[in-house]
């Protein structure tokens, strides 16, 4: 049985995916133009309000009265862009998130990464960022049939036999899988979040740094 475990998502907490998101995001619909397959602006703003959905929800509320050919074909174009940029090293992680997992794992905190992101972009991230010195392992959305991050979460558990821990994220479905099952949930207030999200969570952070004196504090010592 492990000690306390530090489960993190990765769009918008560890990862800043505003600063390459939207440019991808543009590109994309531009190449939908290109193949008559959409007319008008880019729906950046409907993106934000379901930024850490799933990405088939991403396509099925952006291109609604799209076919799923057509909605394949943007997923795609989208994330092989987003997975250009960062190789480019265009992307970036938050402020202290180095620092924050280098102090969890000198402590023996056991750190896994949650996310709705697709597993090819989710390897991205972590092989240029060399994540995996810290993450035990790293778990996408695509991985289990119910596209529900809070039975992503308990697959983690069952796995490593976790029963004491937090989940770190900036959405409601961060939240919501920590609280289900039986963590503490830690909100960050970062670029994507909502105020009426976070405010169901445990405790709220503005930095990731904040993790190094809140986390005793809350009584998730590793054991």
């Amino acid at each position: 049985m492990m000690g306390s475990t530090m489960i993190f998502d990765m769009d918008g907490t560890l990862f800043q995916t505003n600063i390459i998101l939207e440019a991808s995001l543009d590109e994309t619909f531009t190449y939908l133009k290109s193949l008559n397959y959409w007319e008008g602006s880019t729906p950046i703003e409907k993106y934000r309000e379901i930024m850490g959905v799933p990405i088939e929800v991403v396509w099925e509320t952006l291109l609604p009265n799209h076919s799923n050919e057509v909605r394949t074909i943007a997923n795609e174009h989208f994330h092989a862009d987003l997975i250009t940029k960062i190789n480019e090293g265009k992307g970036a992680l938050y402020p202290n998130a180095v620092e924050i997992l280098s102090y969890l794992k000198d402590n023996n905190y056991s750190i896994f990464i949650a996310s709705n992101g697709v597993t090819e972009y989710l390897n991205a991230i972590v092989k240029y960022y060399n994540l995996d010195e810290w993450v035990i392992e790293v778990f996408s959305i695509q991985q289990i049939q119910s596209q529900n991050k809070a039975d992503l979460v308990q697959t983690i558990l069952k796995k490593y036999n976790i029963v004491n821990g937090a989940v770190i994220g900036d959405r409601l479905t961060d939240i919501k899988a920590a609280k289900s099952n039986g963590l503490t949930a830690i909100g960050c207030n970062f670029d994507f979040a909502q105020e009426a999200e976070l405010a169901q969570s445990d405790v709220v952070i503005d930095d990731l740094g904040e993790l190094k004196a809140i986390i005793p504090a809350l009584s998730i010592k590793n054991s």
